[in-house]
């Protein structure tokens, strides 16, 4: 609504004890304008009300609302947060989730932990290791599972949880490496549990259900059953296959019959627990169950009285003509006499018999084909089908703990996830592992230990079944159908785990499998799921697989550890969870029993698995993850970076430690690429040193107004340097002045400890002009001030890329000892694959008063001390008169620079006549004749030859006497150096002309701010006529030692 106001009216002071009136601000104590009859003021006042909406409220911020939200919108988005689909095309609007904590994560939970495992394998397990051991183990198991509990509430209450399940939370609190392999690692986690659901509802109907359902006989031998759950298996994972492609809501329905079957078994067990009547009677021998249906009844001896081939029923009687057939010869009969004859036990004493849990106390492993401990089965024995042992058992058992991400799998379809996901699932692992571990006793209690360990049932049938009450068939077919449904739900859960990662774009080889089917399904990541899935039904064995689907969901929980470890020891800002019952050490520990758990079930397992791991992760880390989701790994690496810079001193490392950690000025064209791209392939040939590199450019402009091209720069430096594969950063930088900024830049880069020691500054071409001569000298004088070292290559273009290989010599020119950064960037620069064929060779500069020959053995010695080698010289600088030649180029330096001071140009007429006077390098090094003519005069005259162009001379000149009584006679101190870079420079070409590299020392700069355009008229004498030069100047420090 929108609000009046009289401007005339309202003032500060009334507003404050105004009131709202029917959308009006009014004045206490005043009639508004239009109540006043007759004042000529109101038609001022009308014309001055301003009529203020909803959307003006806010005039003051109306700029930032172009680009932000106000503080509603962005509450109902939050509010409204849906996570994205996984697939492209566009879906219909979801009803919002309604699943509590009970229905959304409790008893889907629970029905996936409670699996076939528990019916099938623990009574097996409780009589190989005993009540003890399997209880101990089972308790591991468990534990294992509820610390992984407390673990996974800590992570999925630190946030909104999308729909994605464990992967989301990994990948976005690890990382896209982590990320994509705990991805994977679920994907065939779920697969092969998939495949083992399979072969576990195949075992209970061909072997228990319907055994005339056989194809091959006799289930008894296990290569024969594995035969048929092969087949029976494949076609059930077709089947299954078929359901999950048409009729995914079909799962859900199934789903709620599973819960309901599963929930009657477990009440079956236990009510057959307390069951007192001993009950199942098992023929046996020796103590050891006895195949084959064999009957416990009355003898009848009308029933063999008949042909032994057309025998239907079997006795357990010592006058059996078949027990006495298959046992004839063996070490219970010898010449028809039974040594021990078979009797019939009680298979199930049930709870009331107290001597059944103390006889199953102690473990009884047997090795495969054993019917007691070191005792191979004779006749129809029941024998071990597979060698036992703890830490087999770990691995099987393991299986009867997973499914605790189920909860955390339907995140999005819950109605407050950072509740329900917590209570649920801890509620979940507790009530399955009380199941499973009372189970250990109950089974422990009630059953025989020889009927406990007919793994297969040979004798009469499946333990846990026959022990229930009322009847066999509730566990049979409660959990018949909860194998079945389990195995459907991973086959479901597993493509669009599958179709996710794809869509993350992490592994470019599965973004194929990111494609829907033409009925929205993920149909081409469910054909993969399904051909893996096969390839564990081939393997037939419940026992073989489950090890394998243990590995990959113990590697999941490591992972999931690792993360609640990683974030809660970094204690980021962002890691707030609202569960708070948990603590990194706790986590940790976990982290440690998986990894313990991983090994027991069996270390080339463990290696399998974590090898497929390491390859996902080094493989996205190749391909180069751009996901970035605020992950933990990165919250570690700055943390340690933290701790280090804070750790490293400020002062300067000890020279044991040092190594060149370099700051480069590199200067980009109007195209954002750099001006000379070898600097860069440069600086990646000293990367043996193990340093950083920081590199900068600086844009000419206002921040401000080129934010775009700056960060367009960046980029394109930034891709040079990977390029290059460089170790470093770039950072470019806009600034008004370039001259003033560079400097800065030189001091103030880096950070702490890790700040630069050495500055990259390539040799100015067009360095005669002032601008140009003031900014180089001028960074050589900031970094001589702060002690860097600086290295000026000069020729860069001459200069190798990465892919050259350099042959010949790298000389090194010691003039001046400032740290033996000379000796140590030679080394460096070796060590690279573009330098490694080079010889070094090391030349010292001596006098004619040093003893050379002293000289050079004490060179060969300081070589030796520093492990590096050379062959060294000494150069001996003669003392001969300053030659006319050294003696005119002064003369003319000084005159110019001189003159174009005087003349003060402009910055055109600067370059005019800096191209007017004659360059120095066209008179020969042996020319030692001077004109009678005022050198400088002759230069002039030179240039008007060449150019055509008349040129002011100093004759013409008003004040010509001054300047001829000044510049005729060249200083002393100019003249030296001249004579110094002279006779440096002819020495250097003399025996370095075609060396692969030169490196000499770089003088101070001068002193005095006007000698500086001297001060490169010297370096270039010094390096004229060489292609590739690198001018070194140490920092002060001490970079290399004899001393270990």
């Amino acid at each position: 609504m929108a609000t009046r106001f009289n401007v005339a009216d309202v003032t500060l002071e009334t507003i404050r004890d105004g009131e709202q009136q029917n959308g009006e601000l009014t004045t206490p104590n005043r009639p508004s304008a239009p109540d006043i009859p007759g004042s000529e003021e109101n038609a001022n006042v009308a014309k001055n009300q301003i009529t203020i909406t909803s959307e003006s409220n806010f005039a003051l911020y109306e700029d930032d609302f172009e680009q932000k939200q106000r503080v509603p919108a962005f509450l109902s988005s939050m509010v409204q947060h849906n996570a994205p689909s996984a697939s492209p095309k566009k879906e219909k609007q979801k009803k919002s989730p309604k699943l509590g904590t009970v229905m959304g994560v409790y008893l889907p939970c629970v029905q996936n932990i409670i699996g076939v495992i528990l019916f099938i394998r623990l009574p097996w397990a409780v009589g190989e290791a005993g009540v003890g051991e399997c209880f101990l183990i089972m308790f591991i198991c468990c534990l294992c599972a509820f610390l992984t509990t407390i673990s996974l509430s800590a992570i999925a209450t630190n946030g909104v949880v999308p729909a994605g399940g464990p992967y989301f939370l990994i990948s976005r609190n690890l990382g896209p490496e982590f990320g994509g392999s705990a991805g994977l690692v679920f994907y065939f986690g779920n697969t092969f549990a998939a495949a083992l659901y399979m072969l576990g509802s195949i075992e209970l109907l061909v072997v228990y259900i319907a055994p005339q359902m056989a194809i091959f006989e006799p289930l008894t031998d296990p290569d024969v059953l594995y035969n048929n759950m092969r087949v029976y298996g494949t076609i059930l994972l077709i089947l299954t296959a078929i359901i999950v492609f048409f009729g995914v809501k079909f799962i859900s329905i199934v789903g709620v019959v599973s819960m309901v079957m599963v929930l009657l078994a477990c009440l079956a067990i236990y009510a057959g627990a307390f069951d007192p009547r001993p009950r199942v009677q098992i023929c046996t021998l020796d103590g050891v169950a006895l195949e084959g249906q064999i009957s416990c009844s009355s003898y009848n001896y009308s029933d063999v009285s008949e042909v032994y081939q057309n025998i239907t029923k079997r006795y357990c009687h010592p006058s059996d003509p078949y027990l006495r057939q298959v046992f004839n010869g063996t070490t219970y009969m010898k010449n028809g006499e039974w040594l021990i004859e078979p009797m019939c036990k009680i298979g199930v004493p049930g709870l009331m018999a107290t001597n059944t849990i103390n006889e199953n106390a102690a473990s009884m492993y047997l090795k495969e084909g054993e019917a007691k401990p070191g005792q191979q089965g004779q006749g129809i024995q029941v024998t071990a089908n597979v060698d036992a042992d703890f830490f087999v058992l770990v691995g099987i058992l393991f299986n009867a703990v997973t499914g605790i991400m189920a909860g955390s799998s339907r995140s999005g379809d819950l109605k407050d996830a950072q509740k329900s996901i917590p209570t649920g699932t801890i509620l979940a692992t507790l009530t399955t592992s009380m199941l499973s571990l009372t189970c250990v006793l109950i089974f422990g209690g009630t059953v025989s230990r020889f009927y406990l360990q007919d793994q297969l049932g040979s004798s009469v049938g499946l333990p846990v079944a026959l022990m229930a009450w009322p009847s066999k068939w509730v566990i049979l077919i409660g959990a018949f159908v909860a194998s079945t449904v389990a195995g459907l739900q991973s086959l479901a859960s597993a493509p669009k785990l599958l179709q996710a990662i794809a869509n993350d774009h992490l592994i470019p080889i599965l973004n194929y499998f990111g494609r829907p089917g033409f009925n929205g399904e993920p149909t081409f990541a469910l054909l993969l799921t399904v051909c893996l899935a096969e390839v564990g039904v081939l393997i037939a064995s419940v026992d073989s697989v489950a090890p394998i689907s243990t590995m990959f969901f113990l590697i999941l929980d490591l992972l999931v550890h690792v993360a609640c470890t990683l974030q809660s020891f970094l204690k980021a800002p962002n890691w707030r969870p609202r569960f708070h019952y948990y603590h990194w050490t706790v986590s940790l520990f976990g982290a440690l029993l998986c990894i313990v758990l991983m090994f027991f079930s069996g270390w080339y397992y463990a290696l399998s698995a974590l090898a497929v791991t390491l390859l996902v992760y080094k493989y996205i880390e190749y391909r180069g993850a751009e996901k970035e989701w605020g992950d933990g790994i990165r919250g570690l690496s700055l943390q340690a970076a933290r701790y280090s810079l804070l750790k490293l001193e400020e002062t300067p490392p000890h020279t044991k430690n040092w190594r060149p950690q370099v700051l480069v000025l590199c200067k980009l064209d109007r195209n954002f690429i750099p001006a000379q791209p070898k600097i860069l392939s440069f600086i990646s040939q000293l990367k043996a040193g193990k340093g950083l590199a920081l590199i900068y450019s600086v844009l000419e402009g206002i921040y401000t107004n080129n934010v775009a091209e700056t960060s367009a720069a960046k980029m394109s430096l930034k891709r040079f340097s990977d390029e290059n594969k460089i170790d470093g950063f770039c950072t470019v930088v806009a600034a008004p002045n370039v001259a003033t900024t560079l400097p800065i830049i030189v001091q103030g880069a880096g950070l702490g400890g890790m700040r630069h020691n050495t500055v990259v500054i390539l040799w100015p071409d067009s360095w005669k002009t002032k601008d140009t001569w003031e900014l180089f000298v001028g960074i050589i004088r900031v970094a001589s001030c702060a002690q860097l070292a600086v290295l000026v290559p000069k020729g860069i273009d001459w200069f190798p890329s990465k892919k050259d290989k350099m042959k010949g010599n790298i000389d090194v020119w010691w003039v001046v000892h400032d740290g033996g950064l000379l000796m140590l960037l030679p080394f460096l620069l070796k060590q690279h694959k573009v330098w490694k064929h080079c010889t070094l060779r090391i030349f010292t500069v001596a006098e004619p008063t040093d003893n050379s020959i002293q000289i050079k053995k004490d060179l060969e010695n300081f070589m030796y001390q520093l492990r590096l080698e050379a062959v060294v010289s000494v150069v001996e600088l003669t003392d001969s008169d300053i030659s006319a030649y050294t003696y005119e180029r002064t003369l003319v330096m000084e005159q110019r620079n001189y003159f174009l001071q005087r003349l003060n140009l402009n910055r055109k007429e600067r370059s005019r006549e800096m191209g007017l006077i004659r360059r120095p390098s066209v008179i020969p090094a042996h020319e030692e004749v001077m004109d009678t003519e005022d050198p400088s005069v002759q230069a002039i005259r030179m240039s008007e030859l060449q150019t055509g162009e008349t040129v002011t001379t100093p004759a013409e000149f008003p004040n010509h006497q001054e300047l001829d009584t000044t510049l005729t006679k060249p200083m002393e101190g100019n003249v030296r150096r001249m004579n110094t870079s002279v006779k440096l420079n002819k020495m250097i070409k003399k025996t370095s002309t075609d060396a692969a590299l030169v490196i000499v020392n770089l003088p101070s700069p001068p002193k005095n701010k006007n000698d500086e355009k001297n001060y490169m008229e010297f370096l270039d004498v010094l390096t004229e006529g060489l292609p590739r030069v690198l001018l070194v100047r140490g920092g002060g420090r001490e970079v290399i030692t004899i001393f270990s």
